[in-house]
């Protein structure tokens, strides 16, 4: 078992930037919350709904803001953002859980892919044709990467993902439907994080597109052609059809959708459960979720909406 990590208080002001009240000799060697600390650890208080935890506490150190209200003896870091500070600290906390570099004897990758230096496959991966992993990627276990797909520098993939694979086109007859191959790719930015069981397919003629530094929860759907402009951050279950091109900075509640062939500006957040049905070319919070009530109250509440649009 590998040593835990130790750092005294006067070397985290330092790397968070803070300010603090309290001995500077004091070493802790967990980051943990408030209400599950020991006497080695440090907590943080992101929430005032947690100030109340405090008096219990046994932390040895807590990360507070910068305008908090000392009301109980001990140690405090200071700081403008005491959430971004505990992400931060987990990156120095986190045991290490693989080498780089590494390729997994049962991974499969094909001869036209270039996987660049300092990559990290997991087990079971498959990597397709014309593929190109970019340097200090990685891939975890169960992945495939299918075909024609790029995924930039210091991306990490999260286990059971699907990248490239073909969109849902088919041209309907009187016989049926037929088949559209695709023939495009999909290019993936710098800095993106793809969750788990995720699918991203690969562009009809033009590839699909995720800019840099782009997010991804767990289970998500983007169909072919899809542009995704840089920093956005996508919640678990959403899905956006083919042809939508999305802004920068785009963020998308849990169980979302987008529509096929719309444009949304930069700088939108969407809500929890809502269905975007047309283009959105200004900034801002849009929602189309009712909050959940008794079948009959339900049932008014549409009668209502519905006469208010006449």
């Amino acid at each position: 078992m590998s040593k835990p990590k130790s750092f005294n208080l006067a070397d985290l002001e330092k790397i968070l930037d803070a300010t603090l009240v309290g001995n500077p000799e004091c070493v802790v060697d967990n980051l943990a919350t408030i209400s599950n600390s020991n006497d080695t650890s440090i907590s943080f208080i992101t929430n005032k709904k947690y100030t109340q935890h405090l008096n219990d506490s046994k932390a040895a150190a807590v990360i507070v803001s910068s305008d908090f209200e000392i009301k109980k003896d001990g140690n405090y870091l200071k700081c403008d953002d005491p959430y971004s500070a505990y992400a931060k600290l987990t990156h120095f906390f986190k045991t290490a859980d693989h080498d780089f570099p590494f390729i997994h004897p049962s991974a499969v990758i094909s001869e036209d892919s270039e996987i660049d230096e300092n990559v990290y496959i997991g087990p079971n991966v498959f990597i397709g044709p014309n593929c190109k992993i970019k340097k200090n990627v990685k891939i975890n276990a169960n992945c495939s990467i299918v075909k024609n797909v790029t995924i930039g520098e210091d991306s990490l993939i999260h286990h059971g993902s699907v990248l490239g694979s073909d969109g849902f086109g088919f041209a309907p007859s009187k016989n049926g439907y037929t088949k559209i191959e695709q023939l495009g790719g999909l290019q993936i930015g710098k800095k993106v994080e793809v969750g788990a069981n995720c699918t991203i397919d690969r562009g009809a003629l033009d590839d699909t597109v995720i800019g840099d530094g782009v997010i991804f929860d767990n289970q998500i759907h983007i169909a072919h052609n899809v542009m995704i402009g840089k920093n956005s951050a996508i919640a678990a279950s959403c899905a956006i059809a083919g042809s939508s091109v999305i802004g920068e900075n785009f963020q998308m509640g849990g169980l979302s959708g987008v529509l096929g062939h719309l444009k949304i500006c930069d700088n939108v957040k969407v809500g929890a459960h809502t269905l975007i049905t047309k283009n959105i070319d200004e900034p801002g919070e849009y929602i189309g979720i009712m909050p959940a009530q008794e079948h009959k109250a339900w049932t008014k509440s549409a009668i209502f909406i519905k006469n208010k649009g006449k």
